[in-house]
């Protein structure tokens, strides 16, 4: 039998994820440029690209032909034609248009580009950059927030049956995506969104936009430290799990559950790993974002975010699958 040769081991790996910001930039360019939108619109050949967006043919050949290898558009003879995915969220006047969220981290740019200096550093803030976020900042943030997560709010209101309740409250909802679905699907249900005082202000501009006023309000606040309303039946918090270290999380969790109604329910939405700490990498790299925006959060684990609400006396606490890799969705009930 013939012995089975070792594997030979090469920088191949290494070498594609030292170089994967390139993949980053090339996406990003197509975006602010808007090629994927001129090739849905029937700019779909080199020159073509180059005249509709403004670049030399040169330029736009380097970088179809890029976009082409990373599969995000395929080609047949000369003709380029957006993948499935990018048509249905890159194409600038579609309804469920992503780019905001694509570009969201390209701020972050430099600062990645410094994160063994950042790593080093040992000043930090409980929420980071976010202590001196301005009305303007967070406009930019939520308009990259909101292009993806009404999506995440449809969603959460499929998974999740409110019929019958009356007020939620949705801690850090920022654009008041969950609120604003939410109460839309649930008749009777009216939403809180309490986040910070720049937040809120833009958090009740996509609630006008969306004709929510009546049933959705702003409260400005920190919820680490500002009193929550009290009579609430449901409290959401939803993407801002690694943004904080576990005490917090073990306060805001501990306050929504005295904030609760015998019988209410927590659903705590955030990037998760698994409990070996092996992973997913959405969740690791959400926890290493924290470093570089110089804040005291961290990523933390399924079995952790069960602990915190069991810990507060939610019952019944259970993980379920959100958005697989990326979200789990933890739930809990105030006993009653």
């Amino acid at each position: 039998m013939t012995q089975q040769q070792p594997q030979r081991l090469d920088t191949t790996r290494l070498q594609k994820m030292a170089q994967a910001y390139w993949e980053s930039a090339a996406l990003m360019a197509a975006v602010e440029l808007e090629i994927f939108t001129a090739i849905a619109h029937g700019q779909d050949t080199i020159p073509a690209v180059a005249r509709t967006v403004a670049i030399s043919e040169r330029n736009a050949e380097r970088l179809l032909t890029a976009l082409t290898a990373m599969t995000l558009l395929s080609r047949e003879g000369d003709r380029f034609a957006n993948a499935p995915d990018v048509q249905r969220f890159l194409v600038k006047d579609g309804e469920r248009y992503a780019g905001p969220w694509i570009l969201f981290t390209k701020p972050r740019w430099t600062a990645f580009g410094e994160l063994s200096e950042r790593l080093r550093r040992r000043e930090e803030k409980t929420l980071g950059q976010y202590t001196e976020f301005t009305v303007d900042d967070a406009r930019r943030y939520h308009a990259a927030t909101y292009s993806i997560g009404m999506g995440a709010a449809r969603l959460f209101s499929r998974s999740v049956d409110l019929t019958g309740r009356k007020l939620m409250l949705d801690l850090g909802g920022g654009s008041g995506a969950y609120s604003i679905v939410a109460t839309k699907t649930f008749p009777g249900l009216k939403a809180i969104v309490l986040d910070l005082p720049p937040v809120a202000v833009v958090a009740q501009e996509y609630i006008a936009a969306n004709d929510a006023a009546d049933r959705v309000s702003a409260m400005a606040g920190d919820f680490t430290t500002s009193a929550f309303p009290q009579g609430v039946d449901v409290v959401v918090m939803a993407s801002n799990l690694p943004q904080y270290e576990p005490a917090l999380i073990r306060l805001v969790v501990g306050k929504a559950f005295a904030a609760l109604v015998p019988g209410g329910e927590m659903h705590l939405i955030g990037e998760t790993l698994h409990d070996d700490r092996r992973g997913p990498l959405s969740a690791a790299l959400w926890g290493l974002n924290e470093a570089v925006q110089g804040s005291t959060g961290v990523a933390h684990t399924e079995g952790e975010v069960r602990g915190y609400l069991q810990d507060a006396g939610f019952t019944g606490v259970a993980v379920h699958p959100f958005v697989p890799g990326v979200l789990s969705r933890v739930t809990g009930r105030k006993p009653g």
